[in-house]
């Protein structure tokens, strides 16, 4: 049981490995792909090799990362981490969601973005949480990641939308370690 536990609380260590994971694969089997020039969704969008790689991929992510904020809930009495932890829930059905709506359809837009959006908003829960916990050190790393990345995506000028989503994924992963070490 303790096994399936250390797993369980794991589960965005693992969500974060498995991205990259999904991501590098699909990279592979489309050589065409260009990081300066594409988006990430691209590589599951109509003119992909084996599509299925990387929408697939996003959809167990999506679920992967729904199960790390069961545990957050799981492993929390404080009610703002619980609210924490329930939009992050939120933000793993619209990673799911990317792999459902890939590039081309109508809906991709939306998801993908709000799945960004989502993430934010429950990283800026977190960092309530533990400024309220006096946790500042993990408090003041993801107030800083939820500046950083807003400001960072909108002001620099990204070459392609792929890098700036590999920006908000490092971001994001960084979250996912504070949060680990310290929930």
């Amino acid at each position: 049981m303790n096994v399936l536990i250390a797993l369980w609380r794991f589960s965005g260590v693992i969500a974060m490995v498995l991205a990259w994971i999904v991501i590098a694969l699909a990279v592979l089997k489309n050589p065409w792909f260009n990081v300066f020039k594409h988006a990430l969704s691209d590589l599951g969008g109509p003119l992909a090799n084996t599509p299925q790689i990387y929408n697939l991929g996003l959809i167990a992510t999506g679920i992967t990362i729904c199960l790390y904020s069961l545990y957050i809930t799981y492993a929390s009495e404080a009610k703002v981490l619980v609210f924490a932890s329930a939009l992050l829930f939120v933000a793993g059905v619209f990673l799911a969601l990317i792999g459902i709506y890939p590039s081309g359809t109508r809906p991709h837009t939306f998801v993908s973005t709000w799945f960004f959006i989502q993430v934010l908003i429950a990283i800026i829960a977190t960092a309530l949480d533990m400024t309220l916990e006096k946790s500042f050190y993990h408090a003041t790393a993801l107030w800083i990641i939820s500046i950083v990345g807003p400001v960072g995506a909108l002001l620099i000028k990204w070459p392609s939308v792929a890098l700036q989503e590999i920006y908000g994924i490092v971001l994001i992963d960084i979250a996912v370690i504070i949060m680990t070490t310290k929930i």
